[in-house]
């Protein structure tokens, strides 16, 4: 995933002054022969986003930020920008490219800084003085961009430029990003009534408030439902480090001789794999789905039935039916009736499949006499033992070849060194904002530097769940900056000593993560606007997933898949069965993701003039009507805890990983059809994907990499979905 991050973004901690030096008093005391000295005031000093940073490719100075330096660089940051866009929309000149986009392109800098860093530590190292300043700065964030969204003189420049835009003789790029200025601001209501703009605006404030009040609902609810175990003997089934790392988690709540397993925040949880204490995987189970929607002061409810309505609200002013609409007017779906269509064909094949997955499973706990039908929370678990029965394979098997730090740089950089010819330099000379994080340098085949790539990959309950990318530095030619980004996991952290072992799940996501690194890395745009992810949300998920197909190349896998204390290579019995199980459960994955984008679309397409939902009825009425509602297999996110498209910028926009998936296959069958992983083909899809950002439009994009529409038979293939195909 990636999380959007631009001169919109918040970021945010606590702060007292408004100038930039930090706040100091002075006493003055009259001298006298038996007093010493007062101790004169230590020197001022500079906000560290005063200035771009000086460390190398102007890397955040994550060691020099306090918390008291975020609300004055904030209010330092949005006064410089609103002077600077007034000098462009008051300027006398007749608006001409230079003097009005590109000098947009160039203004909010320092905002940039600040956003960036506060934005990434405030979901990574979130405590209570950081939550506050979010709260409180959320709101006055959404008003500074309404000032420069609703400004009309401003606008009225843009639009003589775009007026005109054909006659400037202008390259196509510069063309495009006046049309994007243009559309970007009619989309956010720049030609509106006054009043309406007055409404707009409220609607607005309130929707950042409930977004970030989302937020700090669900990150403290997922760390107070984490499940607390007083014997180690119902931790039956988890390994020596993963009970040793329950032990730690509750040693860190100060919860001696008792075990914590913390919860993730997908519905599915990695323990119930391994828990042959059935009661304790339903207790599990039930506290992942029960998170925000049991009463108390975390319940989220009341918060995204409101933006539901909100945004509908919004979208009414802005002249479209529903938000899914407006939303998907300027993505590559353009319609929620074509999303809608592309996850209804594969949710039809999906449940087809998940039944017979949960007949499989069923027949196994019948034949041990258990007494009892599948149940969501035996799904994990038993899908393991069917898959050891077929393939004679368990994750215990496969972990102990998936060290970490080998799957890093004997995988993902090995697969990117052979594909794109970058090879990869760890530097210690560069600050971070926790002892796990490690930095990375991207080197080209010539030598020149690429940019930096930063990996946090450790869970901390001052971290968010889930697994993205994000951009602390975006790549322009305009402004001289070259990338900086950063990979975030949230793989247990082991207990002091032990190896980090990972899962196939884990492998595939560190690989996925990275695509989105590589989309942002190889940028090579002028202007800011257009760099590295800055494309339609049913378009950036597409070189991430495209990436995952590379765990599983034989020449990848060979690499790092290594017995973690001998180093001897896997076995090649335990790599076909690997690859053979590649399409195994594939029901189960491909649904619970498609009843989680309908459910979103549903959530999106509700008019403005639908009353608040009762939540659990309208969950369920949407997953009865598309025909998703398996027992056994809940959505991927129920809507309480359904963090994306409340709080992470894929509202109406989560279809985008299945839309994704379908570029991705595709491409990658691009890959197979011309000889495969090469060199020669990695550049053709580096120059014409990963380098381009939202320079052309991405349905055009596809059209030239590809040669055709993409098609979605290399999907179901992919995932044993294609009809008549028996499992």
């Amino acid at each position: 995933m990636v999380r959007a991050m631009n001169k919109q973004t918040l970021g945010l901690v606590i702060g007292c002054c408004l100038g930039f030096a930090a706040c100091g008093t002075t006493t003055t005391t009259k001298k006298t022969t038996t007093m010493a000295q007062p101790t004169p005031p230590p020197p001022a000093r500079e906000n560290p986003f005063a200035q771009p940073s000086a460390l190398y490719l102007s890397a955040p100075p994550f060691d020099q930020v306090r918390v008291d330096d975020y609300r004055p660089a904030y209010a330092e940051g949005m006064r410089q920008q609103l002077a600077e866009v007034r000098a462009i929309a008051d300027n006398k000149s007749p608006p001409t490219f230079e003097n009005t986009i590109v000098a947009m392109e160039k203004t909010g800098t320092m905002l940039d800084r600040v956003s960036k860093v506060f934005g990434h530590l405030a979901a990574t190292e979130k405590n209570s003085a950081m939550q506050a300043i979010e709260t409180e700065m959320s709101p006055k964030l959404a008003a500074f961009r309404d000032k420069i969204n609703l400004d009309a003189p401003l606008f009225a420049r843009i639009q003589a430029l775009y007026d005109k835009r054909a006659t400037l003789g202008l390259d196509p790029i510069s063309v495009r990003l006046i049309e994007r200025y243009h559309l970007d601001f009619v989309r956010a209501g720049a030609m509106l009534s006054d009043a309406d703009k007055k409404t707009l605006s409220a609607l607005n404030e309130e929707e950042s408030k409930l977004m970030t009040a989302f937020d700090e609902h669900l990150i403290k609810e997922t760390n107070a439902d984490a499940v607390v175990v007083d014997k180690v003997e119902e931790l039956d089934g988890l390994s020596p480090a993963d009970i040793a790392s329950a032990a730690s988690a509750a040693k860190a709540r100060k919860l001696d001789g008792k075990w914590v397993i913390p919860l993730i925040n997908t519905t599915e949880q990695p323990s119930l794999r391994s828990l042959t204490n059935r009661p304790l995987r339903e207790r599990l189970f039930r506290a992942s789905v029960g998170r925000c929607s049991h009463g108390g002061d975390n319940d989220t409810r009341a918060i995204i039935t409101r933006l539901a309505q909100l945004r509908a609200q919004r979208a009414k002013l802005l002249g479209f039916p529903d938000f899914a609409s407006f939303t998907l007017a300027d993505q590559m779906a353009k319609t929620p009736a074509a999303a809608g269509k592309l996850l209804d064909q594969l949710a039809k094949g999906a449940v087809a499949r998940a039944k017979q997955e949960v007949a499989d499973m069923q027949a196994v706990v019948d034949k041990a006499h258990g007494g009892f039908k599948i149940q969501p929370w035996d799904w994990a678990f038993y899908s393991e033992k069917v898959r050891k029965a077929r393939y004679d394979l368990d994750e215990a098997e496969e972990r102990p070849f998936f060290e970490l730090d080998h799957v890093l740089k004997d995988g993902v950089f090995f697969a990117a060194h052979e594909l794109y010819g970058v090879t990869f330099k760890q530097r210690t000379d560069l600050p971070v904002y926790d002892p796990s994080v490690r930095v990375f340098e991207v080197l080209d085949a010539d030598g020149s530097s690429v940019g930096l790539i930063y990996t946090d990959y450790f869970a901390r309950e001052s971290k968010r769940g889930g697994a993205w990318m994000e951009s602390l530095v975006d790549q322009s030619d305009l402004l001289g900056r070259k990338p900086v980004v950063v990979n975030c996991l949230n793989v247990s952290a082991p207990a002091p000593g032990a190896p980090v072992l990972l899962t196939f799940d884990e492998v595939t996501t560190m690989f996925h993560e990275f695509g989105h690194a590589l989309h942002g890395l190889f940028s090579k745009s002028r202007y800011p606007y257009f760099s590295g992810t800055r494309t339609p949300r049913d378009f950036v998920e597409f070189p991430s997933q495209f990436n995952e197909n590379w765990a599983l190349e034989p020449r990848v896998l060979a690499s790092y898949a290594k017995q973690h204390e001998t180093g001897a290579p896997m076995p090649d019995a335990l790599v076909a069965k690997i690859k053979k199980s590649t399409t195994f459960n594939e029901g189960f994955a491909t649904l619970e993701a498609t009843a989680a984008a309908l459910l979103d679309l549903d959530w999106h397409s509700l008019p403005a003039t639908a009353p608040l939902q009762d939540t659990e009825k309208f969950e369920a009425a949407s997953l009865h009507k598309h025909g998703v509602d398996l027992p056994q297999v809940p959505p991927r996110y129920h809507s309480a805890y359904f963090t994306h498209i409340w709080s992470n910028g894929y509202a109406a926009g989560y279809y985008a990983y299945m839309w994704t998936a379908v570029l991705a296959s595709d491409a990658y069958a691009w890959f197979g059809e011309h000889g495969g992983m090469t060199r020669a083909n990695g550049q053709t899809f580096r120059d014409e994907i990963l380098s381009r950002g939202g320079t052309v439009d991405a349905h055009d994009m596809y059209l030239a990499f590809r040669g055709h529409e993409p098609s979605v038979e290399p999907l179901l293939k992919k995932r044993g979905l294609v009809a008549g195909k028996k499992k």
